[in-house]
């Protein structure tokens, strides 16, 4: 079967409404994942694999991140943000694939946050044992406990949508993210700006790791390492609690 152009396909996989969402992007995807998740897809739109089969490998990209960052010295923080990139174009591709062949389904959607859920859970729990040494200790379960923040941090985001399920109310809006006190709105707008939050995310991760490797290459004992790692935990466990208040002073959890 022949291929589609560029064009056709961005029309219909990376549809505007999709691609402009304040919310439904990833900067990395807008700056240059998308342009090769195009090309990528355009290549695989006559292959047998499902959408769902490529979220699968999706998943397993993401979960070796983990392991990767078991590997010493700077190819293991290589490999692991290697991983993390390659989770985030299959992330891409499963979906443009599915809205082109016109496979879009709950089945991809669950895959899709579950992914999530282990990548970045495997990811960090890695970061813990490289700091470790592999060694069952403080920085181990230091990488364990963060692990379980970033977790709790999407399921409060998720268990919005849970809730409103269940009381028969459609999905919130973008709009309904901005909390209804003032102090809380101003708090929130300037978490915006400085978006240190964002560190918490896979891919933002997986950077900050990388670069600590590459400067424990010029010291003793991995320092960077565990500061990152230090600096992942403090920022994940006040995160649980700020976005825990974000949702209930905001709007999504009323009708």
């Amino acid at each position: 079967m022949s291929l589609p152009t560029l064009d056709e396909l961005r029309a219909v996989v990376q549809p505007p409404e999709k691609m402009q969402r304040r919310n439904g992007e990833h900067w990395a995807g807008r700056l240059y994942m998308r342009k090769i998740s195009l090309r990528t897809t355009r290549l695989l739109v006559n292959s047998p694999i499902s959408a769902n089969g490529y979220t699968y490998l999706m998943i397993v990209a993401g979960v070796l991140a983990g392991p990767a960052l078991l590997i010493p010295g700077i190819a293991g923080a290589i490999l692991g943000a290697f991983f993390v990139q390659l989770y985030l174009l299959f992330d891409c591709v499963d979906g443009e694939l599915a809205r082109w062949r016109q496979q879009t389904s709950i089945v991809g959607v669950y895959l899709d946050r579950i992914g999530a859920y282990f990548a970045e859970a495997a990811f960090l729990v890695g970061l813990g044992f490289r700091a470790s040494s592999l060694h069952l200790d403080g920085w181990a379960v230091l990488g364990l406990a963060t692990a379980l923040f970033v977790i709790l941090v999407k399921s409060e985001s998720d268990l919005v949508d849970v809730a409103r399920s269940r009381a028969g109310l459609t999905a919130a809006t973008e709009g309904s993210v901005v909390p209804r006190a003032a102090g809380a709105a101003k708090l929130r707008s300037a978490a915006q700006i400085f978006k240190v939050h964002r560190l918490i995310v896979g891919i933002e991760s997986s950077m900050l790791v990388l670069l600590a490797g590459i400067l424990d290459l010029f010291a003793h004992g991995q320092p960077f390492t565990k500061a990152a790692l230090v600096i992942l935990a403090v920022i994940s466990a006040i995160m649980v609690v700020l976005h825990f208040v974000s949702i209930v002073l905001s709007s999504r959890l009323k009708a």
